[in-house]
């Protein structure tokens, strides 16, 4: 999915709609990463008259897992965007968008149930942006820095062995959806180079009706 926009120029009445598909198009078959969304925002900027540009990709992207114990490797999807902001005569803003899956387990459950505990599938969302000259953090280092702040890791194909590895793991290493929180926050600010993040941590209640969320937003200084 893609939402490209620019600024209106105050003499114009309207934008020319078929221009951001002239832009567009010759891209379609081309790689597209940090360098080439600049030139994209930069032609727009030329040809729509504006002073400011932002266009955001939206894709899933295929990570490849390999199950703990059996060794089996299968292909998780997860939700991953690119965003690129530039304003007239400065360097493009770009940020790393991705929602990462993995399990979490109830403390407060564990500690005073005398069989298991609640857990559930949960979702870390977040977003990046370096300071300019700081390479981005790759899509798949990223999604396992996000996985490893859960309870376990979530996998698309398990055998008997490998189920019982991970209901293990999560047993016993209990989160709330603040912890998760907490250990996500200080995981992204030792990242170098990174200037802004955005961090939502949401676990799909297994026996309530509502959800648990968290969020921080954070502006770092120069690390």
């Amino acid at each position: 999915r893609i939402t490209f926009t620019v600024s209106l120029p105050m003499g114009f009445k309207g934008t020319h709609m078929s221009r951001f598909l002239e832009i567009l198009l010759p891209w379609s078959e081309k790689p597209l990463a940090e360098e080439e969304m600049d030139a994209m925002l930069t032609e727009a900027l030329d040809r729509l008259h504006a002073e400011a540009a932002e266009v955001s990709l939206a894709f899933t992207y295929f990570l490849e897992k390999k199950a703990p114990v059996s060794g089996r490797t299968s292909l998780l999807d997860v939700d991953a965007s690119f965003t690129g902001r530039k304003r007239r005569g400065e360097p493009m803003q770009f940020e790393l968008g991705l929602a990462m899956l993995f399990t979490s387990l109830c403390p407060c459950s564990k500690e005073i149930s005398a069989y298991g505990a609640h857990n559930q599938r949960s979702t870390a969302r977040v977003r990046l942006r370096y300071r300019e000259g700081v390479p981005c953090i790759y899509i798949e280092d990223l999604a396992e820095l996000l996985e490893r702040q859960g309870s376990a890791p979530i996998y698309p194909l398990l055998k008997r062995a490998d189920e019982k590895h991970v209901t293990e793991a999560a047993y016993e290493n209990p989160k709330f959806v603040e912890d998760i929180l907490r250990d996500t926050v200080l995981a992204l600010r030792a990242l170098p180079g990174l200037a802004y993040f955005s961090l939502e941590c949401e676990n799909e209640e297994s026996i309530h009706s509502h959800n648990a969320f968290a969020a921080h937003e954070e502006y770092l200084k120069q690390n």
